[in-house]
């Protein structure tokens, strides 16, 4: 995926991705709230070594060498029994000097001579004089245990307290913005990985661009998702104005450069699934090349679900079936819609073997003597993957068109569509995609002119 394609799926998502950044920042809060209160106090220690006041350069020079040599076993020790009982006898702690040590933290910034004793108690005061306390034993333990002073040999260590530890004013933990900025990054990049997987999961398709990637045909044409299409479905009759009208018109156009041989035209209108906008497709686009002037025939092919006689209003017990099967002649049933040029073919009676009749020598020459006497000849076939009906009649026109449907249709499904007609010796000859967004995340150049034009 390109980098608009993770912006896509971040705006698609968007909502998921604030509640999950809104639950994570609750996260933080609780887990503040119910995290007790600590409480840390620092001191820090200068080592320094014994000198006379006649010391040489070179002597001051190697003092200072084992001084920074002694800070870092002096760290060590701290932490130790030998320190912390002593301070626990006299603050009269009741706990051990592991546990006290598990409280301690000391450190010394590498060929430095100050060390820092941090102490984190529960309460404040605490703290500060478990600190101080710590740096007092560690003093005397150094000057009378570890570097004792002799009458012929004095310390050579000296331990000064350059920073007492002070009683702090805040805690050092819960700390509340920390807690509410983890909580919103933890919650943050749940919500983008929950959404990344969503994606990867869904193998809908979105977009006109998802088409083009699995279909090796044209993209003809997009229509925008209109919620009441199934109450107006013959929409450029029923509003010459509307968008979806306008990108029918389109798709009329385009369809007309699909041949340069100037004859008559005649194409299989299908899907892969049911309920993707086929029959809509076929339907508007017969008014629109009627619209144009061409005399135009709907054929109504899917002998299954038929849909075409209910779109138009008109009577469909007898049609394509009947003629197939020689029980009506191709006159009797053809039915003119309107004033105009279009004539509605319906399917008729429900035979039990669509497949076999649509295969059939005669219904190739029904085509042929509809491609005489019509301009263009449209055929609403069933899905391809429920039947091979489409991709039978497929063979005997111009080509398929392939309608997909945005957020309904997945991409594999699709790419079956595309193998089933191929293979039966088909010819794609490009595709639609309805069902467009108009808003949101996937919103295409379709759904963008759709949304300008209801809102003029």
């Amino acid at each position: 995926m390109e980098l608009h394609d993770y912006i896509r799926i971040l705006r698609r998502n968007i909502v998921l991705i604030i509640a999950t950044t809104l639950i994570g920042i609750a996260a933080g809060a609780a887990s503040a709230l119910l995290t007790p209160p600590r409480y840390d106090a620092t001191t820090q220690l200068f080592v320094a070594t014994q000198s006379s006041g006649d010391a040489s350069n070179n002597e001051l020079r190697q003092g200072t060498d084992f001084a920074r040599q002694a800070v870092q076993s002096y760290v060590n020790i701290i932490p130790t029994a030998l320190v912390l009982d002593p301070v626990i006898a006299d603050l009269g702690l009741d706990q051990s000097a592991a546990q006290l040590a598990e409280r301690v933290s000391v450190s010394a910034t590498q060929n430095t001579v100050v060390i820092s004793i941090t102490v984190s108690d529960p309460g404040p005061e605490g703290a500060a004089r478990i600190a101080n306390a710590i740096a007092d034993s560690f003093t005397t333990v150094v000057s009378e245990q570890l570097e004792r002073s002799t009458a012929e040999r004095p310390s050579p260590v000296r331990i000064e307290t350059v920073q007492p530890a002070q009683v702090p004013v805040d805690p050092a933990a819960p700390n509340m913005r920390l807690a509410l900025a983890l909580g919103a990054l933890v919650g943050l990049a749940a919500g983008i990985a929950v959404a990344i997987l969503r994606a990867v999961a869904d193998t809908r398709i979105r977009t006109v661009e998802d088409v083009e990637k699995i279909v090796p045909a044209p993209l003809l044409g997009g229509i925008a998702l209109d919620p009441e299409s199934k109450k107006r479905p013959l929409i450029v009759a029923a509003s010459a104005r509307d968008p979806r009208a306008e990108a029918f018109r389109a798709l009329r156009t385009n369809v007309q450069f699909l041949t340069t041989t100037g004859g008559p035209l005649a194409f299989v209108v299908t899907s892969a699934n049911p309920s993707e906008g086929k029959s809509t497709t076929a339907a508007n686009l017969a008014i629109a090349f009627a619209e144009a002037g061409s005399k135009v025939v709907l054929v109504d092919a899917d002998l299954r679900r038929p849909k075409t006689a209910e779109y138009f209003g008109i009577e469909g017990g007898v049609g394509l079936s009947d003629v197939l099967v020689s029980r009506a002649s191709l006159l009797d049933v053809l039915q003119r819609w309107g004033q105009g040029t279009l004539f509605i073919l319906p399917s008729g009676a429900v035979p039990p073997n669509p497949a076999e009749l649509l295969g059939s020598t005669t219904m190739s020459k029904l085509l042929d003597e509809l491609r005489t006497a019509f301009d263009v000849v449209i055929i609403d076939a069933p899905p391809v993957l429920a039947v091979t009906d489409a991709a039978v009649v497929g063979r005997a026109v111009d080509g398929v068109i392939l309608v997909a449907a945005a957020g309904s249709t997945t991409r594999a499904r699709l790419t079956s569509a595309v193998k089933n007609i191929e293979t039966a010796g088909s010819r794609i000859a490009g595709t639609v995609v309805t069902m467009l967004p108009t808003a949101g995340a996937d919103k295409t150049s379709y759904g963008v002119y759709a949304y300008v034009a209801k809102g003029d």
